[in-house]
């Protein structure tokens, strides 16, 4: 390991953990100017959920291509790399004047943040304290579902308050990036360069076989949290626009900060049980928060939706928890890498793909029965993942079962 280091280890880790926060507070800012964009340039409702999805694809892309390659170059050029990439992004938001112009800048944002991820998560396990051993796990779930909540709330507030609505937010999460960029000169190295980029290149996702029957368990509970999410993060501003008659852009905003908040919350309680307990209190969660959801979008009634919201982001946090701390221990640390690229595959096909549907969907049914089948076909997943715990080992194995929610990352 280099040996000329600027910061020690703890001040270092929470300079990542800050620009792992920066980074998904980016990912959620464009959420609630999308009904912005949508009313000045009077695109559809499924070309705004191609927008939206096109961040996805890229970023799967970038995780299963590039987000190796910091185990071979080291932490700090990908991290150099991918950060001013993000502030490219950024500034093509600024300079956007139609739909094309977005298609290319969320295509930008989501390889940026594929490849950062990657080698932000590494950075925060290489450089967590030592009397501290799981904070950087924690921390990198944390940042993630809080940075999308307060990135929502943020660009809603600084869309509908501040001026030049569709400029202000993307200029500073700019200047943002390069500051970050700069800032993580000052950390130390922690990998040492060596042979074998090229082929980390090839993309990678397998489901090793003793984890098979339990990924096959789990892939209802993947797709309906992620499918929700999508949702929120596409539509979820539309809906309180077109349904619940709210034009207020922080109101749109407080929509996806709502429901990532309650994923946060539910991650973080359920953390330490074990992953078939967080399982089954997350789908449950799901789909009682999904059917209140959409039984407050029927009635109009604005704070049943906001509370709902929350118990369905709730469930989305423990049941992906569950999911993934289930899943995890049956692979032998040689496999993992290949396990969670199948996860991620699977996760953001469901996060895109069904947003994009109910987008093109939602000009011919309307937006609510277009969200009350999307709602419907999300709690039915969650119910099938609650009775799949109920005949079948969901783990695989009694080691898995046991396991800490939250043990393997």
């Amino acid at each position: 390991m280099p040996n000329s280091r600027r910061l020690s280890r703890t001040p270092a880790f929470w300079l990542v953990a800050a620009a792992m926060l920066l980074l998904t507070f980016a990912a959620a800012a464009p959420s609630p100017l999308y009904v912005v964009y949508q009313a000045a340039w009077g695109f559809s409702s499924g070309t705004l959920t191609v927008v939206f999805a096109v961040y996805a694809v890229f970023l799967l892309l970038a995780l299963t291509t590039v987000g190796r390659l910091s185990d071979f170059l080291g932490r700090k050029p990908l991290l150099y790399g991918s950060l001013l990439l993000e502030a490219a992004a950024m500034l093509l938001f600024t300079g956007a004047d139609g739909v094309g112009t977005l298609l290319v800048a969320r295509a930008v944002q989501g390889f940026a943040t594929g490849a950062a991820t990657g080698a932000l998560s590494a950075a925060l396990v290489d450089l967590q304290p030592q009397r501290s051993p799981g904070l950087g796990a924690l921390v990198n779930g944390a940042a993630s579902t809080l940075g999308l909540a307060v990135g929502a709330f943020g660009s809603g507030l600084l869309v509908q308050y501040g001026p030049a609505p569709r400029v202000l937010v993307f200029a500073l999460l700019a200047a943002g990036f390069l500051l970050a960029a700069a800032a993580l000169s000052l950390i130390p190295e922690t990998v040492e360069r060596r042979p074998g980029a090229l082929l980390a290149l090839v993309p990678r996702a397998r489901v090793p076989r003793a984890a098979r029957r339990a990924f096959a368990a789990a892939s209802p509970a993947l797709i309906a949290v992620w499918s929700l999410g999508g949702l929120y993060l596409s539509l979820g501003p539309s809906l309180a626009v077109g349904v619940l008659h709210l034009h207020n852009h922080l109101v749109g905003g407080l929509v996806v900060t709502t429901m990532t908040a309650g994923g946060t919350l539910g991650s973080l309680l359920l953390r330490g049980r074990p992953a078939r307990t967080a399982l089954r209190a997350g789908t449950v969660a799901l789909a009682l928060g999904v059917l209140g959801t959409l039984a407050a979008l029927e009635a109009r009634d604005t704070p049943l939706f906001f509370v709902m919201t929350a118990v369905a982001g709730f469930g989305f946090g423990a049941t992906f928890l569950g999911a993934l701390s289930g899943i995890a221990p049956l692979a032998a640390p040689a496999e993992r890498a290949e396990l969670f690229a199948a996860v991620y595959v699977l996760s953001y096909l469901a996060f895109s793909a069904p947003a994009v549907a109910a987008g093109f969907a939602a000009p011919h049914l309307g937006l609510l029965p277009t969200t009350t089948l999307y709602g419907a076909a999300v709690a039915c997943l969650a119910l099938l993942a609650l009775a799949m715990t109920a005949v079948t080992a969901v783990t695989g194995t009694a080691r898995a079962a046991k396991a800490p929610s939250g043990a393997v990352r």
